[in-house]
């Protein structure tokens, strides 16, 4: 891969969650502060993106591979984006919110398949390349949430407008990216886009063990995309009464989550040869319940170590489970169905499993939630015990029905 075209994958893959980073995980507190809602649309808000992300691999898979240059197709779905991120800034009511976010959702999802894909279009080793053009996401979320965090902007409309932006600007560079014409042919079937292939994995008990997990431990996941900005916030307004919100730089903290990705993301190479697959994913769900309970029982008075330690144990729940996870479809997969069994694990988890997710997580907050705006007041230790919960069934599950013999290397 020449260098320029490296360059040009890194800018694209920076703007990509640029884009998704600047309203993702303040998303709830903005529809809380500013639309007034207790939590139940702001559930249905974060479900459009599940919904969206079952309909991308339809998309992608019927009309971006096979009749348009996928750079082209991601400055046409950026534009878009941005004019109803536009409409979005306009509105003022949850439902008509949550509806338009289902809209921009159904812009924004396919152009997370995209990104990557062209990327590895234009790579001449993608299993070494990829996670160095890759990173730059990660980096991005990093950035644009510290920048929310330093405008004092978490809960205001100024988020969406970042977006917009953002989704312009790359919208605009998109059509300058190396030419990725269409190489599918033929018709794609439903089976091919849901991984119908790789159903044969399902022979394998403990493939089945890890799958509903899978689908399960998204429904945590989702609790804390939602809410973990919103209880921070009160936490620290209930520590620090008469003081502004935006002063207590709620998204820098949250930035450390990402933080503690990335060195997690380093050190699972090692912890995989030294664990073995099976207690990797155990001490990735011992993590969740861990992060949740200190989520419920911290305080910004006198316990605060808890919640940044709820913050820092990002990096090992979402690699140890969700990265892990992948490695293990893969190596159970083999090279004839891999693709199609890392569809189908896609669906389950960002699909399936996030859109219940997300839909209880609203549910949730809104039955623990008293008082009208903006003068609500959550029980968010009754909140965070949810997840918990559930990822505790999960932890269950893997140790009474998960086998695994040890895998010696990545």
């Amino acid at each position: 891969m020449k260098t320029s075209t490296g360059i040009l994958l890194s800018i694209m893959m920076f703007l990509q969650f640029f884009v998704w980073g600047a309203w993702y995980g303040q998303m709830g507190k903005y529809m809380t502060v500013q639309l007034h809602d207790k939590g139940e649309w702001a559930g249905w808000a974060y479900a459009a993106f599940s919904a969206a992300m079952i309909i991308a691999p339809f998309f992608i898979g019927m009309l971006a591979d096979r009749y348009f240059h996928a750079q082209k197709v991601l400055g046409v779905l950026n534009l878009l984006g941005a004019a109803i991120l536009f409409l979005l800034t306009k509105i003022n009511e949850p439902s008509s919110f949550a509806l338009t976010m289902f809209l921009y959702c159904l812009s924004f999802a396919p152009t997370i398949a995209l990104t990557s894909s062209i990327a590895m279009r234009h790579m001449t080793n993608p299993e070494k390349q990829f996670p160095a053009i890759r990173v730059f996401g990660t980096l991005a979320w990093i950035a644009v949430v510290n920048l929310v965090g330093f405008m004092g902007v978490g809960d205001k409309v100024t988020i969406f407008e970042i977006s917009m932006i953002s989704a312009v600007i790359l919208g605009v560079f998109a059509f300058f990216l190396p030419k990725t014409p269409p190489v599918a042919t033929g018709p794609m079937s439903f089976g091919q886009i849901v991984g119908k292939d790789a159903f044969v994995l399902f022979k394998d008990r403990s493939f089945v063990i890890f799958f509903i997990s899978s689908i399960l431990i998204c429904i945590p996941l989702s609790f804390y995309y939602a809410w973990a900005n919103s209880s921070l916030t009160d936490s620290y307004s209930a520590a620090f009464p008469g003081v502004a919100p935006e002063t207590f730089k709620i998204e820098n903290k949250m930035s450390l989550g990402q933080v503690s990705e990335v060195l997690f993301m380093l050190l699972l190479p090692f912890a995989y040869k030294k664990f073995g697959v099976k207690n990797i994913l155990i001490i990735g769900l011992i993590a969740w319940i861990t992060r949740f309970l200190f989520f419920g029982y911290g305080n910004a008075e006198n316990s605060v170590w808890m919640l940044y330690a709820a913050i820092l144990l990002h990096g090992v729940c979402y690699d140890f489970f969700f990265v892990t996870g992948m490695i293990y479809t893969n190596s159970k997969a083999g090279d004839k169905i891999k693709t199609q069994a890392q569809a189908l694990i896609s669906l389950a988890t960002y699909g399936i499993g996030m859109f219940i997710g997300s839909w209880l997580a609203g549910k949730v907050k809104a039955w623990n939630t008293t008082g009208t705006s903006p003068d609500f007041v959550t029980d968010w230790l009754s909140v965070w015990y949810v997840p918990a919960g559930i990822a505790a069934v999960v932890l269950l599950l893997f140790l009474l029905f998960f086998r695994e013999r040890r895998t010696a290397a990545l």
